[in-house]
């Protein structure tokens, strides 16, 4: 009876690259490409929320903020295309409030109060 292990050696090799490709990663999201996912979600999941604590507790929200300071030139520009409460956004962040206490609440005043 033949060896069949010499005869598997001399007719098969081993490949010594691997089929699929194994740790390969994924694209890396830019800033401003994460700041746009985050933001389109959290207005999609806080579109109908009239408090303004719940907006600000929302985890999209609070991710954004964690993002900090990179962030700024983007809330920015959301503030002056009036997209939503991004002065509450750049106050945790920047733990500065320019607006003053009697345009508080108002978030067109909030907004110019940013942009000046």
């Amino acid at each position: 009876m033949p060896d069949v292990r010499s005869e598997w050696k001399e007719t098969t090799t081993m490949s010594t690259v691997p089929v699929k490709k194994t740790g390969a990663t994924e694209p890396v999201e830019t800033i401003e490409e994460k700041f746009r996912r985050l933001a389109s979600v959290w207005r999609a999941e806080t579109a109908y929320v009239s408090s303004s604590s719940d907006l600000v507790a929302h985890p999209a929200f609070r991710e954004i903020v964690g993002m900090g300071p990179p962030i700024i030139p983007l809330l920015l520009r959301e503030l002056e295309n009036r997209t939503g409460h991004w002065h509450r956004a750049l106050r945790q962040i920047t733990c500065t409030d320019p607006v003053p206490p009697a345009d508080r609440g108002n978030i067109d005043k909030a907004a110019e109060a940013w942009l000046r």
